[in-house]
C-alpha cells in the first residue's frame, strides 16, 4: 500500500502520510477541519460515508466514524437520525493561508564579536549535572512543595555569604529574593517602586536603554537617559532629570566599560539620600576583573538606598535563568510579593543545584578558569589590533568580556558595521546602545566572550582596512 492516497473529489482532498509520527486519525480530523474552516467544504455539503472514505484511505471504518464523531462534537459536521453527514454552518476564514516566509539567511561569519554572551561551549555541564543530581538526591520532600517567593532558604544563605565575600554586599539572607535572571529582577523591582509613585527612572546613555524603557513603560513610568562619561554616569545630569530611580552598571559600565569613579559613587549616594532616591545596581559581569580584585558593590556603601541585581547569566549561562535581588529592608517584602505575583517562585531544584555548585567550590573553580580564558582572549584582541590596526584605541578592558574600539575620526560607524559584515566579520556599533542619533565619536563594541583567539585574530586581520581608515 502506498504511503499517501487522496480522494478523487476536488472538494475533499485528503492525504495520509503513514511515515509521520502524527496518528492517522489525527491527520484525517485535521484536514477535514481545515477544509471546513477555509470554505473548501461549504455548509450543507455532503461528506463521504464512513464506509466509502475508509475504503478509499485504507483505514478501518471505525477510525473514520471516530473522526466524524469528534468533528460533530466540535460543531464542524452535523448528522440527524440516520441521515448522511453534512458540513455544519460555521464561520469561514476567507483570508488566504499565510505564506511562510523563509527566515533571512545570515551571512556566514568567520568571526563574530557579539557582546554580552559568555563562552557557551565552556559552560560547566558536568558540574551542573552533578549539582542537579545532588539537589535531587538530598532535597527533603518539603523542598518539592510550592516554594517561598523569596527563594530556597539554603540558596539565600549561601548567596548572602558568597556576595559578602566576593562583592562586599552588606545584607543578610532575608534581604535576598531569587529571580529568573536580570530582566525579571529589574521588572519586579521597578514595579514595586512604581507602586510607591517612583515612575521616573533614569538610565545610562549609552546603556541597556531598550530593555529598561520597555520595563518602565509596562509599569506606567517614564525613562530618562542620562549621559555617561569617562568617570561613569553624570550625577549632575541625573539630578537635573528629576528622576528618583536610576539603573546603572557601576562595576563595568555597559557598554563603554568604564568603572564608576569613587567620587561619583559618593555623589550618587548623596543624591539618593537628598532626593529620597533609589539606585538599582546591575552587577552583571563583576566576577571577571583582570587588573585587580573586583570592585565592590555599591550596596555595601548604602544598603538602605541601593538595590543590587545579580545573575549567573554571564558566569554560567543565560539559559539557566537564575538571579537574585538584594533589596533594602524597607523594600524587600514588596519585592518578594511582586515575585510571588509574577510566577510564584523560581524552580526549587535549580536553586538547590546552584547552592550545591557554590558550596562545593565548583563555581569558584569555574570562574577562575573563565577569568584565565577571557584574559587570554582579551590579550589576543589587543595584540591583533596592535598588529593590524595600531591607530585604533581600545578601552574598557579592565573587566568583563567586551571592549570598545575607537575608530578614526571621520569613520561612519554604521557603514563600518555593514561593510565588516559583508566581509564575514560581525562587529557592532556603539550607536545601537544610545538614545539618539548623536552617539559621539565612532566606536565599536567588540565582545570576546563567545569567540576563540584564532577567530579574534582572523576577524581583526580581515577587518583591518575598515579599522584603519575612515569609511
Amino acid at each position: 500500500m502506498p504511503a499517501e492516497r487522496s480522494t478523487s473529489g476536488p472538494e475533499l482532498l485528503l492525504t495520509l502520510d503513514r511515515t509521520s509520527a502524527t496518528p492517522l486519525r489525527a491527520q484525517v480530523e485535521g484536514q477535514l477541519r481545515d477544509a471546513v474552516r477555509t470554505g473548501r467544504l461549504t455548509a450543507g455539503e455532503r461528506v463521504p460515508s464512513s464506509r466509502a472514505l475508509a475504503t478509499y484511505l485504507g483505514l478501518s471504518r471505525g477510525v473514520i466514524q471516530e473522526c466524524y464523531a469528534q468533528l460533530q462534537a466540535e460543531g464542524y459536521l452535523v448528522s440527524r437520525g440516520g441521515s448522511v453527514t453534512r458540513v455544519a454552518a460555521v464561520s469561514v476564514d476567507s483570508r488566504p493561508a499565510p505564506v511562510r516566509a523563509e527566515p533571512p539567511r545570515r551571512a556566514r561569519l568567520i568571526a563574530d564579536f557579539e557582546s554580552g554572551v559568555p563562552d557557551l561551549g565552556m559552560v560547566p555541564r558536568q558540574d551542573w549535572a552533578w549539582a542537579v543530581r545532588e539537589a535531587c538526591r538530598t532535597a527533603p520532600n518539603t523542598a518539592l512543595h510550592y516554594g517561598d517567593p523569596r527563594g530556597e532558604p539554603a540558596l539565600r544563605e549561601i548567596l548572602a555569604a558568597y556576595l559578602r565575600r566576593v562583592r562586599a554586599v552588606d545584607a543578610p539572607s532575608d534581604q535576598l529574593v531569587v529571580c529568573a535572571g536580570f530582566q525579571q529582577g529589574l521588572t519586579i523591582v521597578l514595579r514595586t517602586l512604581a507602586l510607591r509613585g517612583l515612575l521616573r527612572v533614569a538610565c545610562e546613555d549609552p546603556g541597556s536603554i531598550g530593555t529598561i524603557t520597555g520595563i518602565v513603560a509596562a509599569a506606567g513610568g517614564e525613562t530618562v537617559p542620562v549621559p555617561v562619561d569617562e568617570l561613569g554616569i553624570d550625577v549632575d545630569a541625573l539630578t537635573a532629570s528629576a528622576a528618583r530611580v536610576v539603573v546603572l552598571t557601576p562595576a563595568h559600565q555597559w557598554p563603554t566599560g568604564v568603572v564608576l569613579a569613587a567620587g561619583r559613587r559618593h555623589q550618587l549616594i548623596a543624591w539618593a539620600r537628598e532626593h529620597d532616591g533609589i539606585i538599582v545596581e546591575d552587577d552583571y559581569d563583576s566576577e571577571f576583573r583582570y587588573d585587580r580584585d573586583p570592585v565592590g558593590s555599591m550596596q555595601g556603601l548604602a544598603p538602605d538606598r541601593v538595590v543590587t541585581i545579580g545573575t549567573v547569566s554571564k558566569s554560567l549561562a543565560p539559559a539557566l535563568r537564575l538571579g537574585w535581588v538584594v533589596a533594602p529592608t524597607a523594600l524587600v517584602d514588596d519585592v518578594a510579593d511582586a515575585k510571588r505575583v509574577a510566577d510564584r517562585s523560581t524552580p526549587g531544584i535549580d536553586q538547590l543545584a546552584l547552592a550545591a555548585l557554590i558550596e562545593s567550590g565548583r563555581f569558584d573553580r569555574h570562574l577562575r578558569r573563565m577569568r584565565t580564558e577571557y584574559s587570554a582572549r582579551r590579550d589576543a584582541l589587543v595584540e591583533a589590533l596592535d598588529e593590524h590596526a595600531p591607530h585604533v584605541r581600545l578601552t574598557g578592558l579592565a573587566a568583563g568580556f567586551h571592549a570598545v574600539a575607537h575608530l578614526p575620526d571621520g569613520a561612519e560607524e554604521a557603514d563600518v558595521v555593514d561593510r565588516a559584515h559583508a566581509l564575514g566579520v560581525g562587529v557592532y556599533g556603539m550607536g545601537s546602545f544610545c538614545s539618539t542619533n548623536d552617539t559621539g565619536p565612532p566606536r565599536l563594541v567588540l565582545g570576546f566572550g563567545n569567540i576563540g583567539t584564532r577567530a579574534i585574530r582572523e576577524g581583526i586581520r580581515t577587518n583591518a582596512g575598515l579599522l584603519n581608515a575612515p569609511a
